[in-house]
């Protein structure tokens, strides 16, 4: 099977995302006749080394896939294709940017924010986040999980950086989570114990905050999107 070779131009705005291409590569296989209706595709695993792109990448291009109906997930049993698609995907907007491209952008944009927020942390900003936090421990102990009180948590955290446009651009960043694409990744791939790591990440964050390191502060928020990172994209939880 030829290797898929990302564009060399793919990181323009204008250009296709990646997992956009990695997914009209699987529908001209599948409308040559390669993979055929009913049939199940390789192993994840597998089919990433043929077509010669990341796993992350892959898992995008197939949830993208299985949003417009081309294949279907059976948990236990494998992905299999239900129909012959279109030859081009829908418009990035309607389902949602790429996941691992939302995770590298936070990433770059939230270190600098916290480090920002830092130098200006008061009492009050701290007592906020440690609100936010004790309700994401309730609800986590309930079983429930604590995406608002998250969010709350990182746009508070960006708004005492004293910079409107950074605090709209994390919230953005955060809120596109709940697009199609990032949601079905979030269903996929949550692990049980997920929340359990993202609050000690973020009481990490906090206990920098409260001892007045802003680099400190930096680096573990740096450190919890790296490892959110992980378990969402890299490994088979959150």
């Amino acid at each position: 099977m030829p290797i898929l070779r990302p564009d060399p131009n793919a990181d323009r705005p204008s250009e296709r995302r990646l997992y956009q291409l990695v997914a009209d590569r699987l529908r001209t296989l599948i409308q040559s006749g390669d993979f055929g209706v009913g049939d199940r595709l390789p192993a994840e695993r597998d089919l990433a080394l043929q077509l010669g792109v990341s796993r992350p990448s892959l898992r995008e291009a197939l949830i993208a896939l299985e949003i417009e109906g081309a294949v279907e997930v059976r948990m236990g049993s494998g992905i299999y294709v239900l129909s012959v698609t279109e030859q081009r995907s829908p418009p990035i907007g309607s389902i949602g940017e790429s996941p691992v491209e939302l995770m590298q952008a936070r990433a770059v944009v939230e270190g600098a924010v916290t480090l920002l927020a830092a130098s200006r942390m008061t009492s009050e900003v701290l007592a906020s986040l440690r609100k936010s936090l004790d309700a994401m421990r309730r609800m986590i102990a309930e079983g429930t999980k604590p995406l608002d009180h998250d969010r709350e948590f990182h746009l508070t955290i960006a708004k005492q950086a004293g910079n409107g446009v950074l605090h709209r651009l994390v919230r953005d960043l955060f809120d596109e989570r709940h697009s199609p694409l990032s949601t079905k990744f979030c269903h996929r791939f949550e692990a049980a114990n997920g929340w359990d790591l993202a609050l000690a990440e973020h009481e990490a964050i906090l206990s920098a905050l409260e001892a007045d390191d802003p680099l400190l502060a930096q680096a573990m928020m740096h450190a919890h999107l790296a490892q959110s990172r992980l378990r969402w994209l890299d490994g088979d939880g959150r």
